[in-house]
């Protein structure tokens, strides 16, 4: 009977101890789910919260990048005459220019007193002649020098892309850039590449292409080289970017131009008709404008005419030029 009884006490006290040992160790277990649990919220969140900083801080370089880019290029709309040279793709010094222009203004001067223009007026416009019209010389050469570099940028921007994707480095990718494309971008990537031979890291040597075409297209391409060589990212998807949005830029400019032809041409009508006028007018009768070039009187009236003339040109052209 005493050993019936021993051995309940023991059955029992065996139970009891299972079932407080079991909720233990499944309260155990689930504490420790939850703390695993809550590890990997903290993780995430750390995650979450180091990519939207990463994301932030590229944000925050980007706008400073384009912001001291921006500066830069609108601190440069005021060109000197060797930075206008410069952005116009010649080779010519300046002093050598000015000796030109006023040999130009020299024989303005001596063409127009041989047609008996009087001397005064005739000093005038050579003055203005030999200033202006080679300084509207260089800066004619300048736009066109900069339309064939946009014509070409985006085939350059898509060729670095495709380099990059393929595994070239960004170096490699500039230099088939300099080999095969057209100029004038072949021969200012090969200077980018020139300045990077010298020491130049390529933030440095992008600089370049900005100072000699000063566009708000390539301080786009400057900001994103600039951006990737400081903060990382991927350099293939934001130049692919850049390139459709060259190209988009590139549409609405050809299509602005294709709007405003017939203003322009109307423009060009109206400002040549006085010398088309005055051109048959003295072939059919040579004395009739006479007075215009030998009284006091006349010469008042065609400087003041021809001031006229000038302004409603000025206003004519700024008329039909639209900004992109």
């Amino acid at each position: 009977m005493i050993t019936l009884v021993l051995v309940a006490l023991f059955v029992v006290t065996i139970g009891a101890a299972g079932f407080a040992l079991v909720p233990s160790a499944l309260g155990n277990k689930r504490a420790e789910q939850r703390m695993k649990a809550f590890q990997g919220d903290i993780r995430a969140n750390r995650r979450e919260a180091d990519a939207s900083r990463t994301r932030e801080d590229r944000r925050r370089s980007v706008q400073q990048a384009l912001k001291s880019q921006t500066d830069a290029l609108n601190a440069k709309k005021r060109l000197s005459l060797p930075d206008l040279i410069f952005q116009a793709g010649m080779t010519i010094k300046p002093a050598a220019f000015i000796r030109n222009s006023i040999i130009f203004g020299v024989v303005l001067f001596v063409v127009l007193v041989i047609v008996q223009v009087p001397f005064y007026f005739a000093a005038i416009f050579a003055v203005a002649g030999g200033y202006l019209l080679p300084r509207f010389y260089v800066a004619r050469r300048r736009k066109k020098y900069q339309d064939r570099f946009l014509d070409e940028l985006p085939n350059a921007v898509e060729a670095i892309v495709r380099g990059v994707k393929t595994g070239l480095p960004l170096n490699d990718s500039m230099r088939v850039v300099a080999k095969d494309t057209k100029e004038p971008v072949r021969s200012e990537f090969a200077r980018v590449l020139d300045q990077q031979s010298f020491g130049l890291s390529m933030t440095e040597a992008v600089q370049v292409l900005l100072d000699r075409v000063p566009l708000p297209e390539v301080n786009f391409f400057v900001v994103v080289i600039s951006v990737q060589q400081q903060a990382g990212g991927n350099l293939s998807e934001a130049l692919g970017n850049l390139a459709r949005v060259l190209r988009n830029r590139k549409k609405m400019k050809q299509k602005v131009k294709a709007m405003s032809s017939e203003a322009k041409a109307s423009a060009g009508i109206i400002g040549s008709l006085p010398f088309v006028v005055a051109t048959l007018v003295s072939l059919v009768t040579p004395t009739y404008l006479q007075p215009l070039f030998v009284t006091p009187v006349g010469n008042i009236c065609l400087a003041v005419g021809v001031l006229m003339l000038a302004t409603g040109i000025f206003v004519m052209n700024r008329m039909v030029q639209f900004e992109v």
